[in-house]
Order: C-alpha cells, then sequence, then structure tokens
C-alpha cells in the first residue's frame, strides 16, 4: 500500500482530497477570477472528476495536487502540490508545481508558502532534479510566485497543447527550478505528517 504524504506549514496543511471538498472546489473552478488563465470554468460534473482523478493520484503515488486548509480557520481553500503533466509538452516529461486557489484567499501568501512546502518535499522527500511551473504569458500574478519561489523563467515561450490555437493563453512561459540551485532554508518549510 502507498504511502499518502501531507505536509504541514506554519499556517497550512497540504492533505489528501476528502468528499467535502468538492463543493468548494466546484465554487472556485467555476468562478471567472480564479478561471482567468485557464480556458474554461468547469461545471460542476467536471469539478468533481478532476478532484476524483487528483484523489486517486494522490492515492495511487502518495503526493499530488494536495487539498490545503488554513489550519484552524478554512477547511479548504484550494490545491497546491506537484503533479506529471499528463499531456506533451516540449521539456517533458516533467514534474510542475502547480496551484489553484480560491479567490478569497489570495493575497495572503498562501500560494506561495504552499508551494515551497511541495517544492521542497519534491526535492527531498522524492530526490526530484527538477521541477517546472508554467502558465499563459499574461499571467503575471502565477509568474511572480514562480518567482518568489526561487525558479528562473526560460527564454523560450512555447504553445501549450491542451489550448485552442490563436488563443490568448495558448503562449506559455516557463520556470525551472533544479536541486543543484535550490536554496533549502535553515528550517524545513513543512513537516511531514
Amino acid at each position: 500500500m502507498t504511502k499518502i504524504h501531507e505536509l504541514e506549514t506554519t499556517r497550512l496543511r497540504l492533505r489528501q482530497w476528502i468528499d467535502a471538498d468538492k463543493v468548494p472546489f466546484a465554487q472556485l473552478n467555476a468562478d471567472v477570477r480564479v478561471m482567468e488563465f485557464f480556458p474554461n470554468t468547469l461545471s460542476k460534473l467536471r469539478s468533481d472528476a478532476v478532484a476524483t482523478q487528483i484523489q486517486h493520484a494522490i492515492a495511487q503515488n502518495g503526493w499530488g495536487f494536495w487539498a490545503v486548509d488554513v489550519k484552524g480557520k478554512h477547511p479548504f481553500i484550494g490545491m497546491v502540490g506537484l503533479n506529471r503533466p499528463a499531456y506533451e509538452l516540449p521539456f517533458g516529461p516533467c514534474v510542475e508545481v502547480g496551484w489553484r486557489l480560491g479567490y478569497s484567499y489570495w493575497g495572503h501568501g498562501y500560494a506561495t508558502e504552499a508551494a515551497k512546502a511541495a517544492i521542497a518535499f519534491g526535492f527531498e522527500t522524492l530526490n526530484l532534479e527538477e521541477i517546472v511551473s508554467f502558465t499563459a504569458l499574461v499571467n503575471v500574478r502565477s509568474q511572480a510566485v514562480m518567482e518568489r519561489l526561487g525558479m528562473m523563467r526560460s527564454p523560450n515561450t512555447f504553445n501549450h497543447p491542451s489550448v485552442k490555437k490563436g488563443s490568448l493563453l495558448e503562449e506559455h512561459c516557463l520556470y525551472t527550478l533544479t536541486q543543484k540551485d535550490w536554496q533549502p532554508v535553515t528550517e524545513r518549510p513543512f513537516k511531514s505528517l
């Protein structure tokens, strides 16, 4: 049986999904502000299918896009974690760090805090050589998070294979961080639960 890893930071808990997460996940996937740089918002049916797929991936691998709680305050604010993209990318195969939080939780540093823990887990526990992140060129907010994570932007862009040709969202930028360039902090940014 695969050990399911869960992480804890100062303010956050990154954990396996539960059925109660599906309603708030569907709400954030239906929010045009949250989904501004994705091709579409998601219906409740599609959102539930994505949540189930993520939950199964964590059960199979022991890690993935974890559900995120703010300890003692909010039981589900979104997802943050690591993923192996299923589609072909010019720099793949790879492991990406990604996040999607409810709009009311933006601006509190939660994405950066949780992503730092996910990256540390990826390098320390999974012994990954490199972690990537990518987003539409127009998504400067996510690029700012990638820079706060210490990731370096590649000079080359690419057209995302899952985005409609000619879309404003088609051209993506790539950020990378190697284990060699990663600077672990003196105190671990997470503890395993």
